[in-house]
C-alpha cells in the first residue's frame, strides 16, 4: 500500500504543473517553452497500470483510480491545446491547417449494404472484427467501382470445426459499378460475386495480365479468387488456382516479389481459432466480452507464387516468410530503396514484422532490427491496420500503424539506413489517437498540396468497454490527421464536416478517386452496420495529377513500380499499390497534389527495372503512361 500512496502524492505537484502549463498555452498559444512541456506529456497503460510522465514527474496508478481517469481527462486537454498550435520550433514559418470537407453521400449514391456481424452471447471473436472493402475499374470505363465483403450467419452456440455459410442476398457480398452521373448499381448477381461463406478482407490485382481487374477474398476457413472474364463477370477458379488456403485468412496483398512480371500473393492469417465456448471479461450479466488474441496461439502467413499457368504455389517455408503471427494489416514498399519489395504487417499484440525481401525469392524478418516491431517503450500493440509510404518527401518510405485506445497509433520514420524511429510524439500522432481506436488508415493528400495526410477508421473492438473505461468509445467518429510540411500532423476532424461527427464501428477503408475530379475520395465499412461513402469536396486551388500506369514487361498493373513527381516546390514519392489499410484494397491509380505548380516531372522505376522520365506534364487530369518496351504506346493521356 506504501507505494501506491506515494505515487498518488506524486499526482498532486504533477497535474497542478500540468494544468497551469495547460493554461498558459491556452492564453498565450505562442508561448514556446509551455506548448514544448505539452507535447512531451504522455500517458502509458500496460494492463492495469497507467502511467503518466510530465515536467519531469512521473505517476504510476491503477487504470480504475480517481487519479487515472483525471489523467486521461488531461491528456485529452493536451491533445486539444497541442493540436492546435504549430510545431515547437516552426511557429513563425508554419500556415494555419487548411480543413478538408467530406460529405457522406451514402444515401443519394445508391449503396445500400449492411454488414452481417452475426453476434451472438457466445461473444466469439470473429463477430468483432468487421470486413473489408476494394476500390476498383472493373469494367476499363474509368469510373471505380465498389466491392464490399460481407460475413454469413452464425449459430449460437456454433459447434467445433463448423464453417459459416452464406443464406441468402443478406450475406452476400456486393458489386456495385458506377453509372455515368456518379451513382451506383447493384450488379452482384450479373456478376457472380455472391460469395461463400464469412467473408473478411478483399485484395485487386490482374493477376494473368490480361487487362482486367481480378478479385481475391479471404474469409474464415476458405479464400476464393475470382477471374474477371472481361464481359461483367467472374468465374469462381480457386480450385484450379490453388488459393483455398486454410485458417482464419484476414488481410491480403498482390504483389510481384520477385520481379518476374507475374503478381505473387501475400495472405495474412489472425490466429488459430475454433468456435470455442470461453468467457472473457466480468462474469456478470452484460459483462461478457470478446476474448485478447493473447488466448490464441500465432500463425503463419501464406505466400503464394504465380506459377503463370492460372495456378499459385505456396511458398512461405522455403521463402522464409513463415514466421507465425497474428496479422491484420498488410502494405508494402522498397523501404531500403534496393529495387526489391518489402512487406510489412500489422500484429496483433505481438511484435509487427518488417520482411526484407533479399532478392532470389527469399525474405529475411527485420522487424526489431529496423525498430519498428515495438513502441518507443518497447511495448508490443494491437496492430491492425498499416500504410508504407513517404509522409515528409524526403524519398524514404515510412509506416504508421493503428491499434487500440490507450496504446497510440505508431508513426515510423524511416532513418534512410534500414532502420526507423517512433515519431508519433514529436509528430503530434500521440496526443490525437492515445484515447481512440483505429483500424483502417491511408496516407492521402486530400487538399493536393503535396503533403501527405492521414484518414483513419475508428471504433473499438469491445462492445463493454464504456463499462469497464468509462474515458473510451465503442463507437467513435473517423480521424483526418493535417499533414503540416511533413513534420506534425494536426487533427482537422472536427472542422472538415459533418461526418466526422457521425459515430461508427468502423472498420475497413479504402481511398480512390470516385468521380475523377482530382480529389480523393474513401469508402468506410463498419462491423454490423453500413458502408458509408465519403466525397472530398474541400475546396482548393491546388493543382493535381492523377496516374494510371500499365505495366508490359512489369506486371501489368505496375504494382511495386516507384514514382518520383518533382515541382518547384521539390519532390514526392509514392508506390504503386492497391493494399494498405485493414482488409481493404484502393485505388491503383497514384494522385499527387501539385500545389501551385501546373505542371511536374515524373520519373518512374518499373519492376522491371526500366527507369521512365517525363517532363513538364501537365496536371488537373488523368495520365495514362504504358512501360516503354518495343511496341508499347508511350504517355498517352485522358481524363
Amino acid at each position: 500500500m506504501g507505494i501506491w500512496k506515494t505515487r498518488v502524492n506524486v499526482f498532486r505537484p504533477l497535474s497542478k504543473a500540468l494544468l497551469t502549463c495547460a493554461t498558459t498555452v491556452e492564453d498565450q498559444p505562442s508561448h514556446p517553452g509551455a506548448l514544448l512541456l505539452l507535447r512531451a506529456a504522455s500517458i502509458i497503460a500496460i494492463g492495469e497500470i497507467v502511467i503518466l510522465t510530465f515536467a519531469g514527474m512521473r505517476w504510476v496508478g491503477r487504470r480504475s483510480s480517481r487519479e487515472a481517469l483525471l489523467a486521461l481527462f488531461f491528456l485529452s486537454r493536451i491533445s486539444g491545446i497541442a493540436g492546435a498550435q504549430e510545431a515547437p520550433g516552426n511557429h513563425e514559418k508554419a500556415a494555419p491547417a487548411a480543413a478538408g470537407a467530406f460529405v457522406d453521400v451514402t444515401k443519394a449514391s445508391g449503396v445500400h449494404f449492411q454488414h452481417l456481424a452475426s453476434h451472438t452471447s457466445k461473444k466469439y471473436l470473429l463477430e468483432t472484427m468487421g470486413s473489408g472493402v476494394a476500390l476498383f475499374d472493373y469494367d476499363n470505363d474509368g469510373r471505380l467501382d465498389i466491392f464490399l465483403v460481407n460475413g454469413a450467419p452464425i449459430t449460437d452456440p456454433t459447434s467445433k470445426g463448423s464453417v459459416p455459410q452464406k443464406d441468402g442476398p443478406r450475406a452476400w457480398n456486393r458489386l456495385y459499378h458506377q453509372r455515368t452521373d456518379g451513382t451506383f448499381e447493384d450488379v452482384t448477381e450479373k456478376a457472380g460475386l455472391q460469395g461463400v461463406g464469412y467473408g473478411m478482407g478483399v485484395a485487386v490485382g490482374d493477376y494473368d495480365n490480361d487487362g482486367f481487374e481480378d478479385l481475391f477474398v479471404t474469409g474464415y476457413g476458405r479464400n476464393t479468387l475470382y477471374h474477371n472474364n472481361g464481359n461483367g463477370t467472374f468465374t469462381d477458379v480457386t480450385e484450379q488456382s490453388g488459393l483455398a488456403g486454410s485458417g482464419w485468412s484476414t488481410s491480403a496483398a498482390w504483389v510481384d516479389y520477385d520481379n518476374d512480371g507475374l503478381l505473387d500473393l501475400v495472405v495474412l492469417r489472425y490466429v488459430k481459432w475454433d468456435w470455442d465456448d470461453y468467457w472473457c471479461g466480468e462474469h456478470k450479466e452484460g459483462y461478457r466480452s470478446y476474448c485478447h488474441p493473447d488466448m490464441f496461439p500465432a500463425i503463419a502467413p501464406l505466400l503464394y507464387h504465380n506459377d503463370g499457368n492460372g495456378h499459385f504455389t505456396e511458398v512461405a517455408s522455403q521463402a522464409g516468410f513463415a514466421k507465425p503471427g497474428k496479422g491484420l494489416g498488410v502494405a508494402i514498399a522498397d523501404y531500403d530503396r534496393d529495387g526489391r519489395i518489402d512487406i510489412v504487417i500489422a500484429n496483433d499484440s505481438m511484435p509487427e514484422f518488417l520482411y526484407h525481401n533479399d532478392g532470389g525469392g527469399k525474405f529475411t524478418e527485420v522487424g526489431l532490427a529496423s525498430e519498428i516491431a515495438l513502441d518507443d517503450n518497447g511495448k508490443t500493440f494491437a496492430g491492425m491496420g498499416v500504410d508504407f509510404a513517404d509522409y515528409d518527401n524526403d524519398g524514404w518510405p515510412d509506416l504508421v500503424v493503428t491499434d487500440l485506445a490507450e496504446q497510440r497509433y505508431a508513426l515510423y520514420k524511416n532513418a534512410g539506413d534500414g532502420s526507423f524511429a517512433y515519431a508519433s510524439g514529436a509528430s503530434g500522432i500521440s496526443s490525437m489517437t492515445v484515447l481512440h481506436s483505429g483500424w483502417g488508415i491511408r496516407f492521402l493528400d486530400y487538399d493536393n498540396d503535396g503533403w501527405k495526410d492521414l484518414l483513419v477508421a475508428q471504433g473499438h473492438d469491445l462492445d463493454t468497454i464504456e463499462k469497464t473505461s468509462p474515458q473510451l468509445h465503442y463507437r467513435e467518429p473517423l480521424l483526418l490527421a493535417k499533414n503540416v510540411d511533413g513534420k506534425t500532423f494536426l487533427d482537422v476532424s472536427a472542422s472538415s464536416g459533418a461526418v466526422f461527427t457521425q459515430k461508427w464501428v468502423a472498420r475497413g477503408l479504402a481511398i480512390g478517386d470516385l468521380d475523377n475530379d482530382g480529389r480523393i475520395d474513401a469508402v468506410v465499412t463498419t462491423n454490423d452496420g453500413p458502408a458509408y461513402i465519403l466525397h472530398n469536396e474541400t475546396r482548393t486551388e491546388n493543382h493535381w495529377i492523377s496516374l494510371l500506369l500499365t505495366g508490359h514487361k512489369s506486371n501489368r498493373d505496375a504494382i511495386g513500380a516507384e514514382v518520383k513527381l518533382t515541382t518547384k516546390d521539390g519532390s514526392q514519392y509514392a508506390t504503386v499499390t492497391t493494399t494498405g489499410s485493414y482488409l481493404s484494397s484502393s485505388d491503383k491509380r497514384v494522385l499527387f497534389g501539385l500545389g501551385a505548380s501546373p505542371s511536374a516531372d515524373i520519373e518512374i522505376r518499373w519492376p522491371s527495372g526500366v527507369v521512365e522520365t517525363l517532363h513538364d506534364v501537365h496536371g488537373d487530369r488523368v495520365v495514362k503512361i504504358d512501360e516503354p518496351v518495343e511496341g508499347a504506346p508511350k504517355g498517352q493521356e485522358s481524363r
